[in-house]
């Protein structure tokens, strides 16, 4: 698979494609999986309600937000892959946080969570056409690929991740 052009997706992401080398999109979103497991079994129950200032959003919630996208991306993904041309609505993430309530969830439930929709994501995938993965629909008011919205979903991970380690975890 190759990576997605510029075009295939709004300037905003490539915050999160740029994050991406390996052209194995599938491959990658599989190893992640792992990644995840070692990276949040490592933080305990009182550690998930941490935020490293004020206002800013807990382990927890950083968690539920990566299913969510998770979630979302991939939905993207499927209506583009099976030629739905509806143009799909975006989502605020601060209120997605405010109306959920991971803090009060248990951190194995939120990681089981995200974990499963990945293994969903995986399936569909693994079997998209070629055709599929090229094609490109409109979502948040702006043009993207299925093969830009995959390498969004292992770079959003490394996103986060990231920030996991550096603000919340201290790990340089």
């Amino acid at each position: 698979m190759n990576r997605p052009q510029k075009n295939e997706y709004a300037e905003y992401y490539d915050r999160y494609v740029s994050l991406v080398e390996e052209t194995d999109i599938v491959a990658t979103m599989r190893k992640q999986l792992d990644e995840l497991g070692e990276v949040f079994a490592e933080i305990s129950e009182e550690k998930s309600l941490y935020a490293y200032a004020e206002g800013k959003w807990t382990i927890k919630q950083l968690l539920g937000h990566l299913t969510d996208c998770e979630r979302i991306f991939a939905y993207r993904a499927l209506r583009i892959s099976r030629a739905d041309e509806t143009p799909i609505e975006g989502f605020e993430q601060d209120d997605y946080i405010e109306n959920a309530n991971f803090n009060q969830m248990k951190l194995a439930d939120l990681l089981d969570e995200l974990l499963l929709s990945r293994r969903a994501n995986l399936i569909l995938f693994e079997n998209l056409t070629d055709e599929a993965w090229l094609r490109v629909g409109t979502a948040s008011d702006a043009e993207v690929s299925v093969r830009a919205l995959a390498f969004m979903l292992v770079g959003h991970i490394r996103h986060h991740l990231r920030i996991l380690r550096e603000r919340y975890l201290n790990e340089v």
